[in-house]
């Protein structure tokens, strides 16, 4: 009789596990906000905009949080102007600040440009990347150090997304101190 007891739950439980299950259908969500947003997506059509698009292009003027213009041109004339006309605002550089500068210097321009700014970085012994120039060959100031660093110049590319202003003005000043070394 027990054995019969077995058998009998056994096949009742089977049963019930195998008629929850439908392919067609999931089974239950049991934290549907979890599975089902209830914010508009990103490209959705919507009514609450007049465009009806729930994605919208920022208000015109408005600039990002933490942005800081820079009113030179990504040209040729803009780089000749901060060469000429842009001055650093750091008026004076403090011991934690040259330590700072020399260290986002071997970062961000050391691989390439050697450490002590000769144009020989690891990339350029390697073969990776030919023609880095050595600082005491070129006519530079702070201005185009800078300019260079936020656009980027001929196959060096920009590291404004790197280094914020401060600490692209920081690595400007340690250039010049390393080619008046050179």
């Amino acid at each position: 009789m027990k054995s019969l007891y077995k058998i009998t739950c056994v096949i009742c439980i089977t049963i019930l596990v195998s008629s929850c299950h439908n392919n067609s259908k999931p089974n239950y969500q049991y934290m549907p906000n979890m599975y089902e947003p209830v914010s508009y997506e990103t490209y959705e059509e919507s009514s609450a905009f007049k465009n009806g698009k729930e994605g919208q292009l920022p208000p015109a003027g408005t600039v990002n949080r933490g942005f800081e213009p820079y009113e030179y041109e990504n040209s040729t004339a803009g780089y000749d102007l901060s060469k000429l006309n842009l001055k650093s605002p750091l008026d004076s550089i403090s011991v934690k600040d040259e330590e700072k500068s020399k260290e986002l210097f071997e970062i961000y321009c050391g691989i390439c440009h050697g450490n002590a700014g000769d144009g020989k970085g690891k990339l350029v012994t390697q073969g990776k990347f030919l023609g880095v120039p050595s600082y005491k060959d070129r006519v530079i100031t702070e201005g185009s150090v800078f300019h260079v660093q936020t656009y980027g110049l001929n196959s060096m590319g920009a590291y404004a997304n790197q280094l914020n202003q401060h600490e692209r003005w920081l690595v400007a000043s340690y250039v010049l101190k390393l080619k008046a070394k050179l």
